[in-house]
């Protein structure tokens, strides 16, 4: 049971007011909506200090919305260039009290049909239909299952690939993983290429999900960045045969410092961001000696980083943008977006809840970026076409 569910039946157990459990939790929905909005926008957390990030939060101002359920105060944050616009309430808007509205609202966000019927139940005295449901939420799901097979770009620089992971009742409840797909186009622009469900992460899904890039219509991709995950490479050569790929190096500095001592976590980060940071392959490879000779007697397994083949692939691309390229953080970015806006859902009740959330996210995601060109690529786009064949 969520969150919401739970107030509820505690209102109406104490015979309290109910509009005021919807006021408040449609205050905070609200809210968060707009700072996971300004956190996609500057692609990275509130608590985070990106340095090549020039743009920051700069507070926010009150802004009043009137609903059927009272009055919100909502804070509507601002970045420091006043870039930012956000897209969660029209301008100038002060009014919403469209019941379908908020029963879309709650559909996109993976409330079930059954939760909403009942909910509306509670509140108006009468019983929506499940035919009803079924067309005002309609909309919704067709715009997900076009998502799904939606004809994509033939070429990609960059896909970045990785899983997160929600809980999910089947049976039971557990952890299960979203497999989400990013591409970065030779011209900057970027996109949620696709997604899918499943139990647990593994390269025989991952290559289910490169078969259905493929079918959509991708040709070639320059470079792939992902976690280590095993026969990944092998998958990757099946569909994509000239790509290259990277290694995410935030995830092999994340997997060394979780084994060593606290005393010894910071200076090894330190050393191997030298080695990231390195001006050339040549000068990696001489780093990376020098870090495993140094810290490799101590460690045994940090000598395991001389046999990854996939550590600096980033090298063969220009330098505008091997900063995006070295690491998955733009599509952990996501993640963090994705994860932000169901932390007060304690659980998805089925797969297709799940899905229609999960297809939802991507596209607010691609609607937010249409039209804006990643960090680097603006310069270099001549030469990310001439990679191709």
């Amino acid at each position: 049971m969520n969150e919401l569910n739970t107030e509820i039946i505690a209102a109406l157990a104490n015979k309290q007011d109910i509009g005021e459990v919807f006021r408040h939790s449609l205050e905070d929905a609200v809210n968060d909506l707009l700072q996971a909005e300004l956190t996609a926008f500057l692609g990275y957390q509130s608590y985070q200090r990106p340095e090549e990030i020039d743009n920051y939060r700069n507070g926010y101002y009150l802004r009043k919305l009137t609903t059927k359920y009272g009055e919100l105060t909502l804070q509507v944050p601002r970045d420091r260039t006043g870039e930012f616009k956000q897209q969660t309430i029209t301008p100038y808007q002060r009014r919403t009290d469209s019941l379908e509205d908020m029963v879309t609202h709650l559909y996109r966000h993976g409330i079930t049909t059954r939760e909403i019927a009942d909910i509306i139940e509670k509140m108006y005295g009468h019983y929506y239909t499940p035919a009803t449901m079924s067309n005002i939420t309609q909309n919704v799901a067709e715009q997900v299952a076009h998502f799904h097979q939606r004809k994509l770009a033939n070429k990609y620089a960059v896909v970045y690939m990785d899983a997160t992971y929600v809980h999910l009742r089947r049976d039971t409840v557990e952890n299960e993983a979203v497999y989400i797909m990013i591409g970065i186009k030779p011209d900057g622009h970027k996109e949620v290429l696709n997604y899918t469900i499943a139990p647990t992460e593994s390269a025989t899904i991952w290559e289910e999900q490169l078969q259905r890039i493929k079918e959509q219509g991708v040709e070639q991709v320059l470079l792939f960045i992902a976690d280590g995950v095993v026969g990944l490479n092998n998958s990757i050569a099946k569909y994509f045969p000239k790509a290259k790929l990277q290694r995410c190096l935030v995830h092999v500095i994340r997997n060394l410092t979780h084994k060593v001592r606290v005393s010894d976590r910071k200076l090894i980060s330190n050393e191997f961001r030298d080695v990231r940071q390195s001006a050339s392959l040549s000068e990696a490879k001489e780093s990376l000696s020098r870090f495993i000779e140094t810290w490799g007697h101590k460690y045994s397994f940090v000598r395991k980083l001389a046999d990854i083949d996939d550590l600096f692939a980033y090298f063969s691309f220009p330098k505008a943008i091997r900063g995006s390229i070295y690491s998955t953080n733009v599509i952990e970015s996501f993640n963090d977006y994705f994860k932000a806006n169901i932390k007060k859902k304690q659980q998805f009740p089925n797969e297709e809840s799940l899905d229609r959330y999960a297809g939802v996210q991507c596209l607010d995601y691609n609607n937010r970026n249409l039209g804006r060109i990643h960090k680097g690529f603006g310069v270099c786009q001549d030469t990310l076409e001439s990679m191709f064949d």
